[in-house]
């Protein structure tokens, strides 16, 4: 039994989802998928040995994919914030979970499936807590005029003062 786990409740995509996320990330795989039983699936309106849940992990990170029905939606309150080493890891997440969804601004993208996510270099946050707070403005400034993916470039020229 994981002793912490998010659950993302999905309408009826689970699954779907589940295959996408797993498939961007290196160190990732479903742990167990579970199905609808007889007396679940009639009280829920559902088909009886539907998948009701998938258990996955994100780089160590546990995850309950849930085919809740259309009760309850996502919102941006809520987000799968992913720090990556390399501008290509930003472009690889970025295109795969826009495609379909909603661009919002400064790194954050609705996937198609209504997740919120936040595509971001992981030197931001060592840049936007420089002690230096000249350093610090000048990268939260950038990242503002940012409309849609993060460029670490930009944003490193931005903290040199270039």
């Amino acid at each position: 039994m994981r002793k912490i786990v998010t659950f993302l409740w999905f309408k009826d995509h689970a699954e779907e989802a589940v295959d996408l996320y797993v498939s961007l990330f290196e160190n990732a795989k479903i742990i167990n998928t579970s199905y609808l039983t007889e007396s679940v699936a009639k009280e829920a309106g559902m088909k009886t040995g539907a998948i009701s849940s998938i258990d996955f992990e994100l780089d160590g990170q546990n995850f309950t994919a849930l085919n809740g029905g259309p009760m309850y939606t996502f919102s941006e309150a809520t987000s799968i914030a992913v720090n990556c080493k390399t501008q290509e890891e930003i472009d690889k997440l970025w295109d795969a979970l826009s495609d379909g969804g909603e661009v919002i601004s400064c790194g954050w993208l609705k996937d198609k499936y209504g997740l919120t996510w936040q595509i971001m270099p992981e030197s931001l946050d060592i840049m936007m807590r420089d002690p230096d707070t000249a350093k610090a403005d000048r990268v939260g400034a950038a990242m503002l005029r940012m409309e849609g993916k993060l460029n670490l470039s930009e944003l490193e020229k931005a903290y040199r003062g270039e």
